[in-house]
């Protein structure tokens, strides 16, 4: 999972959501874990706008869940279903699991335009209401009508009243007097209040994880094992350390991942090292090994105020390309746009696929990981059209 790439002391790491805040209560809304009735490899074609228009409130929000400006864009067009949404993580309060309804991924990404020019590049949240089933291209087949909700089904208690676009793009902020420093509104923002409390321990979930096609069977195991290892591990009785050896001696003997969670090398209180190598899109680079990497982090493995997180770990030492540099993005917690003093690097493709992840493994959201360039080393294009990292060989690994 992507950690938040700031400097000032008290709001690092917010974006992992390990900053005090508050819970939330009053309001939550109520939802029972249930997938989407769209599967995941199912093509589907975004509603016309008037049609998504008709599903929302005055706030544009159907169920809590924001449609946002960007969205528009992708309408009339048509994705595969990449994963049921039916869990995510909350990056807004603590860092924990959450469960919401009828809801998937296309693989669709913000682009911000509507909220500032957030770099962030969220992966979007789509209500069924808002797709219908589709023919794949190419294929003549007539597309599968789903009934759109009316709003009066959206807004319970409340006078049915039309969304316009004009409604939609002036909930992207709140209102205030001046622009100067706006607060945005966005899906990112709103996680918490359209979704509802998460078990990590609730099986359920998991077995949803393999029954929607999110995660196969393969990785489902791989995983399983991981975070009983991981249990044994923090048991704290001592077999922390003979069990971080022995993992690491096992996929050295296998050709797997090292156990993902050794602490940073320089002690707290000293100075990260930094690096400038005025990256931009499409240079290639690669990523230095682990050991590299944990040399330029602090015990609590952060270089300059950002957190080398477990999910970048099996990226190490492959060569990918730059998909953007990093200089602002939403502040979650507060709407608030940030600047950031050092510049981070978003790899195309590299994103956190939630296998290490405490109390939310196999979350489907794709947060980007975040990289500073002293992790990076520039690498000439490879002779091959893509070489990058792809699923499928991750999935090749072995880690538990």
């Amino acid at each position: 999972m992507g950690s938040l790439p700031v400097d000032s002391p008290g709001t690092i790491d917010a974006r992992r959501g390990r900053s005090d805040g508050p819970t939330v209560k009053q309001g939550m809304r109520q939802t029972d874990m249930k997938k989407s009735n769209l599967e995941v490899g199912q093509w589907v074609e975004v509603r016309s706008k008037q049609e998504i228009l008709r599903t929302l409130d005055k706030n544009a929000c159907l169920d809590g869940m924001p449609f946002m400006p960007e969205m528009f864009a992708w309408c009339g067009q048509r994705f595969r279903v990449v994963k049921s949404a039916h869990k995510t993580c909350d990056t807004v309060f603590p860092v924990r699991g959450r469960s919401l309804n009828d809801s998937v991924h296309l693989g669709t990404r913000c682009d911000g335009s509507a909220h500032g020019g957030c770099q962030a590049g969220c992966l979007i949240f789509w209500k069924s209401a808002w797709l219908k089933p589709a023919a794949a291209p190419g294929h003549h087949g007539a597309s599968v009508s789903l009934p759109v909700p009316s709003v009066s089904t959206v807004v319970e208690g409340a006078q049915a009243t039309v969304c316009t676009e004009s409604d939609v793009r002036r909930a992207a902020r709140m209102p205030q007097d001046g622009d100067a420093d706006p607060t945005y509104v966005c899906q990112a923002t709103r996680l918490p209040y359209f979704t509802s409390d998460l078990n990590p321990f609730d099986p359920r979930q998991y077995v949803t994880d393999l029954s929607s096609g999110n995660v196969d069977l393969g990785k489902w195991i791989r995983g399983v094992i991981y975070i009983t290892y991981r249990n044994l591990i923090n048991l704290g009785i001592g077999l922390g350390r003979p069990l971080r050896w022995l993992y690491d001696r096992f996929q050295a003997l296998v050709g797997g991942i090292a156990y993902p969670r050794h602490p940073g090398l320089i002690p707290m209180g000293q100075a990260t090292p930094t690096a400038e190598l005025n990256l931009q899109e499409g240079d290639w680079v690669k990523i230095k090994s682990y050991r590299d990497i944990l040399a330029t982090c602090n015990e609590e493995n952060k270089n300059r105020g950002l957190f080398f997180d477990a999910e970048q770990v099996p990226y190490c030492g492959g060569t990918y390309r730059v998909h953007k540099r990093v200089t602002q993005i939403l502040n979650e917690q507060t709407g608030k746009m940030m600047q950031m003093k050092n510049p981070c690097i978003v790899l195309e493709d590299v994103y956190c696929r939630s296998r290490y992840s405490d109390c939310r493994m196999f979350c489907p959201r794709g947060i980007y990981s975040y990289w500073r360039e002293i992790w990076l080393e520039r690498a000439p294009s490879p002779l091959q059209s893509d070489s990058r990292l792809s699923e499928p060989s991750l999935l090749n690994h072995w880690h538990p």
